[in-house]
């Protein structure tokens, strides 16, 4: 009886899923009741995972603009994954031997995210450090994130398509910093890896005349055009935006029934997509003569899935393993106990064998940037949703040469964006004409 009792306490452990546990959470954050949502995500109770509760009451917190929270609580994840990272960055080979670990169940292991999580933690680092001035800060970050996606396609031997919002977010900290030379590296990466090319193109070409490399893009200037004329003394407004809501897992798993009554139990997971009713952002200058659209910078949707797969042989390979000793251990139950321990044996098998589905969700399925160029003066910005809603900020005073950054979360149809930098402008000004805004971005409306 006691044994019954230990397998029905195991099996009921191992019941309620990530989505489960956090499912209150979530629906805060997705209906952008973001305060709440952080609260509920630092509760280390409702994630059970110290690197999720920080990245999760991370991401509310960024989404909701309150940027030193976000970066306290990506902090707090870091923390649990320093170790883990740093044997990344020496071995790739060091980083496999660790994932490879055995576990009776991966869902009873401490979860230090999967590769990409690890990566896009230290880009939304890098956002909260560029939100508060601290530009060093935000470009070792974007370094970092660089540098652990190269040890995870080391790690694979593959390419991801990835990396745009660390070289982006560190190419914009160096321009800021009147860097250009290494501004133009990034935004080079950018294009080497297509990524958000259009933007990073468009930099590179106008970048070059400063750093005497013209002859390096000409064939960016044929492809997007020469670097057209910029209002003089040009301010430049930035627009970085999180876009829609990221994959989560389910788990997939077949199990078999064997000779005697016994099972063996197979269970890894598998992303699964939720609806982007939005698809990009437009930033918008009230009176101005054309608008900029976002483009994607970073598919984390597509990214996220690319770096599961590559890692489901390792976990299918750890559940054979684990399959192997389960099927031992009921055999050896049976023997000892009859059918009681033949029943305690499956019931262990079935509950235990269990794809860890735990995944940072409040993840954006894309990351979106556009930058426009504009005079100095007052300028009236809103951003807009295509497919959903608009975002209204006022009208901000940029002086000459001065870098606005506009951080924006749409979620669902709703969109939610907050201004760094500038100056708030009073009423009267709000209302006065702008002057026309020069657009670096050949996709825009």
């Amino acid at each position: 009886m006691r044994l019954f009792g230990a397998v029905c306490a195991t099996s009921l452990a191992a019941c309620a899923t990530y989505s489960e546990r956090t499912a209150e959470a979530y629906r805060a954050f997705e209906a952008g009741r973001f305060v709440e949502a952080e609260g509920d995500y630092a509760d280390p109770k409702t994630t059970d995972s110290a690197f999720l509760s920080g990245a999760e009451a991370g991401m509310a917190a960024l989404s909701g603009g309150d940027f030193a929270a976000a970066q306290a609580h990506f902090d707090r994840a870091h923390d649990e994954v320093r170790e883990l990272e740093d044997r990344a960055l020496v071995s790739a080979s060091d980083l496999g031997e660790t994932l490879m670990s055995f576990a009776l169940n991966d869902t009873f292991k401490a979860y230090e995210g999967e590769g990409f999580e690890r990566v896009m933690l230290h880009g939304c680092l890098a956002i909260t450090y560029l939100a508060q001035g601290k530009l060093e800060g935000a470009y070792v970050e974007g370094r970092r994130a660089n540098k652990l996606l190269e040890s995870e396609e080391a790690l694979y031997e593959t390419r991801y398509a990835a990396g745009g919002l660390g070289h982006f977010l560190s190419a914009l900290a160096y321009e800021m910093l009147d860097q250009p030379s290494d501004a133009f590296i990034d935004y080079q990466r950018m294009v080497e890896k297509g990524i958000g090319k259009e933007l990073a193109a468009r930099a590179m070409i106008r970048l070059a005349p400063r750093l005497q490399r013209e002859s390096d893009v000409e064939p960016l200037i044929s492809a997007f055009g020469a670097d057209p004329a910029r209002p003089e003394g040009a301010a430049t407004i930035v627009l970085v935006a999180g876009v829609g809501s990221g994959p989560f897992k389910q788990e997939a798993g077949l199990s078999i029934p064997i000779d005697g009554g016994k099972f063996v139990q197979w269970a890894v997971p598998v992303h699964a997509v939720r609806p982007q009713p939005v698809t990009s952002l437009v930033l918008r200058l009230v009176g101005a003569s054309q608008s900029v659209r976002t483009t994607v910078i970073e598919d984390v949707g597509k990214v996220a899935k690319e770096n599961l797969d590559d890692r489901i042989a390792w976990l299918a390979a750890k559940s054979a393993v684990r399959a192997a000793l389960k099927y031992k251990l009921t055999d050896e139950l049976e023997d000892e106990h009859g059918l009681l321990g033949l029943l305690a044996g499956d019931i262990f098998t079935i509950a235990t064998e269990r794809a860890d589905l735990r995944a940072w969700q409040t993840l954006p399925d894309t990351w979106q940037a556009a930058r426009a160029f504009v005079a100095p003066g007052t300028h009236q910005i809103v951003v807009d949703a295509e497919g959903g809603s608009s975002a209204a900020l006022g009208s901000f005073e940029l002086s000459a040469g001065e870098t606005m950054i506009v951080f924006a979360r749409a979620l669902g149809t709703r969109v939610y964006a907050y201004p760094i930098g500038g100056r708030r402008a009073d009423s009267a000004a709000a209302t006065a004409p702008m002057p026309d805004a020069r657009v670096d971005d050949p996709a825009s409306p």
